[in-house]
């Protein structure tokens, strides 16, 4: 069960309509995870800065069971993330960062339970 969370101090007119939509398409290719388990938010027009700098960025916080937990893994998800989001957020490289944390399955509730007993 992903949850992908997307900052950027893009105005909101300017983060292209849709996007949640094709960001949780994206993650479950990307990760190997069917897309009804994949959580996306996307939060634009927030006060952000990244390297020092204030210029248009974003910042990808990518949660999830299993999947994120190694290096090599991280570098292959990372390469697919930037290539999505550089094309969707006409953003260089240089101003997205990419945050993976690996999840265990007593870290998500639902269902009044844990996914640890679903």
């Amino acid at each position: 069960m992903p949850f992908v969370e997307l900052d950027t101090n893009l105005p909101a007119g300017r983060v292209p309509a849709g996007l949640e939509k094709r960001l949780c398409a994206a993650t479950a290719a990307i990760l190997g995870k069917p897309e009804d388990r994949v959580n996306v938010t996307v939060r634009p027009g927030l006060a952000m800065a990244v390297s020092g700098s204030a210029e248009p960025c974003a910042q990808l916080l990518v949660s999830s069971i299993g999947v994120v937990g190694t290096a090599e893994e991280n570098r292959g998800h990372s390469s697919r993330f930037f290539e999505f989001l550089t094309k969707e957020l006409a953003l260089g490289q240089d101003r997205i960062l990419i945050r993976f944390f690996p999840l265990e399955p007593w870290q998500i509730g639902k269902k009044g339970t844990v996914m640890t007993f679903l």
